[in-house]
């Protein structure tokens, strides 16, 4: 009697565990991460009564998740791939509208002000003409201010955005940690997985991945070692790895993301650190932030130093000659943090505006010889023994004759410009619009050669031959940042409907679905009403038995 007792006790507390795992999962139907859980039974080994084997009734095995390893890969790979995406075309979307903005851009306020020019050389000795040309040219430099100023606003964005991501990802990378230990402690002393914990971690996984590339190797122990980038060890076991941020050690306005001996860190590239949406900021700014700023310096630069030579080479009303009109400083060189001397400077003077192009260039001096590289393009340029060398239209020159095994400098020709150009005065007098041989205030010729520098191809291209005038320039640039932000427009929404179908495909089978736990729940009562009924039943045979012994 007491087999028939021990098998209804049996399936009575089966029937209460899946009753306990059914509800666990109704209550956790919303909550993000969480895997569906299943009770796993087994048939108690039955016993031999020499007419036959009768059972024994039912163990419960495990607690088991549902949990497919490759989905969860995928929804890993396609989140970091989506996040990229998007933090990038949302970037590059804010300069798009920027530049095509048929009001805010540049091509209207540099028509404006060579309409202007054009106006004053056709009446040079009129004093209202050469006010609008002081006024338009003042309206084109506020213009290239404004842009200037509002890409260094981006900088400092993604400067925060950076520091913002290498914090979130040290954090969860402990959090893993941490789990790791508690959940191999648990494996390690029952025998059975903490599911709730294992969701919990798997969570954060996810979590990361939207920040930077994330990659898992599943340990015996049940804990997981995590891998960011290209192959950065995270979390290994229990011990944590952090990432952290640096000043660049050649722009003290670029924060960079570092890896290694918190004493001396690694500086990370954009290769090593691709995916997520730190991945994207840093590809944005490396190849579209960077270069549009250095192509709208560079317009800056290159106008301001045509028009200021021609200006120079003229008369104004008073017969004296020319002076610069427009302002500007010369390129930027940044001695490296890890110099012997911090006073050893670079000193870059643009003497041919046409060949000047919108790279960086960095100068290395090592084994003996200086090596100057374009950095847009990875080129050697120069290299030699000592300073000065002429390279894309700059003298470069350093201010000591004794180089240092090492020493590096940053070069960065036009990054600046925009946002430094001024004008170098606004009297009227002074435009010198009259021509070298000065016959009088209607002397226009001087004006003529500076109203014909819209229409000159004085801007160099990268990757082109043949130079383009400023109009189009600007509008190359224009139109390779539009297609680029198309391209990441389609990319980013097929990126983000890749990761759609990845989640729908690992909810449609971890995922709680409240109608198929409705059912379990249903037939779990009544497997444990069936058990209650079972047990009484024996109850009442063994009071039979216990009257028939009376």
């Amino acid at each position: 009697m007491s087999n028939v007792l021990s098998i209804g006790k049996s399936a009575l507390n089966a029937a209460q565990v899946g009753i306990a795992t059914v509800g666990h999962n109704i209550a956790n139907a919303s909550t993000p991460g969480y895997s569906r859980q299943v009770m796993v039974q087994a048939a108690a080994e039955s016993q031999n009564f020499g007419y036959g084997y009768v059972g024994q009734g039912t163990n419960v095995v495990a607690i088991q998740r549902v949990y497919n390893d490759t989905l969860a890969k995928q929804v890993i790979n396609n989140t970091a791939t989506s996040g990229a995406s998007s933090a990038y075309y949302s970037n590059i979307s804010q300069i798009n509208n920027l530049l095509s903005d048929s009001t805010a851009g540049l091509n209207p306020v540099i028509s404006a002000f060579f309409k202007s020019v054009s106006a004053a050389a056709a009446n040079p000795s009129d004093t209202a003409t050469r006010q609008t040309m002081i006024s338009s040219a003042q309206s084109m430099v506020n213009r290239f201010n404004a842009i200037n100023s509002q890409m260094d606003a981006m900088r400092e964005t993604i400067n925060t955005q950076i520091n913002v991501s290498v914090s979130s990802i040290n954090s969860y990378a402990s959090q893993i940690a941490s789990l790791n230990s508690t959940i191999s402690k648990a494996i390690n002393s029952t025998g059975n997985p903490p599911n709730d914990l294992m969701d919990q971690r798997d969570q954060i996984i996810t979590k990361l991945s939207e920040i930077v590339q994330t990659s898992v190797i599943k340990q015996d122990d049940g804990s997981y070692n995590v891998f960011a980038g290209s192959g950065m060890p995270l979390v290994v076991g229990t011990q944590q790895y952090s990432l952290y941020t640096r000043t660049s050690e050649t722009d003290p306005t670029r924060l960079e993301v570092a890896y290694g001996n918190p004493a001396s860190p690694k500086i990370l590239g954009t290769d090593t650190l691709a995916g997520g949406s730190l991945g994207g900021i840093l590809q944005f700014r490396s190849e579209t932030l960077d270069s549009v700023q250095n192509q709208i310096g560079q317009l800056a630069m290159t106008l301001a130093t045509q028009f200021n030579n021609q200006q120079t080479q003229g008369y104004d009303l008073n017969g004296t000659l020319g002076t610069n009109f427009f302002q500007m400083a010369a390129p930027t060189a940044i001695s490296s943090s890890t110099n012997s001397d911090p006073s050893k400077v670079l000193n870059v003077i643009l003497n041919n505006p046409a060949l000047l192009t919108s790279s960086d260039y960095s100068v290395k001096y090592a084994s003996g010889q200086y090596t100057i590289t374009r950095l847009s393009d990875k080129q050697i340029l120069w290299q030699g023994a000592s300073l000065p060398a002429s390279v894309d239209g700059m003298q470069i020159d350093i201010n000591s004759t004794t180089p240092a095994e090492g020493d590096a400098y940053l070069i960065k020709p036009t990054q600046y410009a925009a946002g430094q150009l001024s004008l170098a005065f606004t009297d009227v007098d002074k435009l010198a619009l009259a021509g070298a041989n000065n016959s009088g205030p209607s002397d226009n010729e001087n004006g003529l050669k500076l109203a014909a520098l819209q229409t000159a191809a004085n801007v160099r291209v990268a990757g082109s031959s043949n130079n383009r005038t400023y109009g189009q320039a600007f509008a190359q640039l224009v139109s390779a940042v539009g297609t680029k932000t198309n391209e990441l427009s389609i990319t980013s929404k097929a990126d983000a409907t890749a990761l759609e179908n990845a989640t729908s495909a690992m909810q449609s089978e971890s995922g709680v679905n409240l109608d198929e736990e409705a059912a379990d729940l249903l037939r779990y009562q009544q497997a444990y009403q069936a058990a209650g009924k079972m047990m009484q039943i024996a109850s009442q045979l063994f009071e039979v038995l216990l009257q028939m012994g009376q």
